[in-house]
């Protein structure tokens, strides 16, 4: 995984434009591996090809998005995923599993529950733990992280892979809330905030979008 040079005081400056973002700026601060996906983005023999909502690039090899639905499993082919990481606790729709199976993409599935606050959300740090883990393995590459809506879990999930990439924190939370919007939830950014990275070893330096 290709990651941004600096410490912990080392700002990195995000992209605005992401797909189904609650977000409507269109500055472009730039310096950002987060690339941009109009609503539909590609077009084949077939017809459109549409990413999931609050579809982006996190790193080389590492997408997030809100829950995919069948009108988006002709774009997520185009990624050549290896891994899903859902976390969410409901069971995986049948069609989801056919499409998973038809593709060869192996579901990680970590439940963490979604509540609204109050009362404050208790994030459970073990679970987040095990999936970095999952997400830190090149082998699972290339890789789409997704909940319900790509806000809250996915963000935190997110927020903390970017603290071990040395992001400083107002980075990590500009870029959370550029999702989450007025629903931004202050235990969410608490929990990044004291996540503790020190038990990971320092992510690889680069990684691959395509399968082996």
């Amino acid at each position: 995984m290709r990651l941004p040079n600096g410490d912990l005081s080392t700002c990195h400056p995000l992209n605005n434009s992401v797909t189904g973002s609650a977000s409507s700026s269109s500055e472009d601060d730039g310096g950002s591996l987060e690339e941009t996906y109009s609503p539909v983005t590609l077009v084949d023999n077939e017809g459109l090809l549409v990413p999931p909502l609050n579809f982006a690039m996190v790193d080389y090899g590492v997408f997030r998005s809100g829950f995919p639905d069948t009108a988006n499993f002709a774009f997520l082919q185009t990624l050549g995923l290896r891994s899903i990481i859902y976390l969410c606790p409901e069971a995986y729709p049948e069609a989801n599993v056919e499409f998973l199976n038809a593709n060869g993409i192996r579901l990680f599935q970590f439940a963490i529950e979604g509540s609204k606050e109050p009362p404050m959300v208790n994030i459970p740090e073990e679970t987040i733990r095990e999936a970095l883990k999952v997400v830190l393995d090149e082998k699972n590459h290339p890789l789409l992280i997704h909940c319900k809506r790509g806000k809250h879990r996915t963000g935190s999930l997110v927020g903390c892979l970017r603290k071990l990439q040395k992001w400083c924190l107002t980075s990590i939370f500009d870029e959370y809330q550029r999702y989450a919007a007025e629903k931004a939830r202050v235990s969410d950014l608490r929990f990044m905030e004291l996540f503790d990275i020190s038990g990971f070893k320092q992510p690889p330096a680069s990684c691959s979008h395509s399968k082996n």
